[in-house]
């Protein structure tokens, strides 16, 4: 009875209105990974559908931000509504499995990711890359869309590249590798019945 019900909360809907980005997004934990996602960024775009597709969460998300500037603060703002987004559909957490891990290779790169769903907000990221950009956008920029989401996520995540050559794979094996990991976390497990996996009580 008590995942049931947690199931049928785990949505939410974030707006975030500053002068340098305005955006939508709604999320629904428990759904089939579909995504309608627009940034401005078409590298950024992709990025995020993977993360919809593979974690099966359905993503919508609409960004209008200051591009004539750059990238930064679009791509670090996304961040922090997803974030923000998957943590009030979460609610209290209760039932979840909490923790998520993944290995995700793609041809040459092999890329770690590790999380858990605890509320405190905390980044390893161990990712280099090759080239400084990937279509129009700064690879420096993708560890600003992590920060963001686990920050706002309250999630503690650790995202390591083991090996790898192309940049390409390098962060679309991360996205995966995160969209795995969150997917196995924010499972309603009903061993639980319901209860929060801690022996605190709370995640909060």
């Amino acid at each position: 009875m008590g995942s049931e019900a947690a199931k049928t909360q785990r949505q939410a809907r974030v707006e975030r209105q500053t002068k340098e980005t305005q955006i939508t997004a709604k999320v629904d934990l428990d759904g089939t990974g579909r995504y309608d996602v627009s940034t401005g960024i078409g590298f950024l775009d992709h990025m995020i559908e993977q993360l919809a597709r593979h974690s099966l969460i359905d993503i919508e998300l609409d960004c209008e931000g200051d591009l004539h500037i750059d990238g930064h603060h679009t791509t670090e703002d996304c961040g922090i509504v997803l974030g923000k987004a998957v943590a009030n559909a979460l609610g209290d957490r209760a039932g979840i499995r909490r923790y998520g891990h993944a290995y995700i290779p793609m041809d040459e790169t092999l890329t770690r990711c590790a999380l858990d769903v605890s509320g405190r907000p905390y980044l390893i990221w161990k990712v280099g890359f090759t080239r400084d950009k990937l279509g129009e956008m700064d690879t420096e920029l993708f560890r600003e869309f992590f920060q963001a989401f686990a920050q706002h996520g309250g999630i503690t995540l650790h995202v390591e590249n083991l090996y790898g050559e192309n940049s390409h794979h390098i962060i679309e094996s991360s996205f995966k590798a995160l969209a795995r990991a969150l997917r196995q976390a924010v499972e309603i497990d009903p061993r639980l019945d319901g209860e929060i996996a801690s022996t605190k009580g709370t995640l909060l």
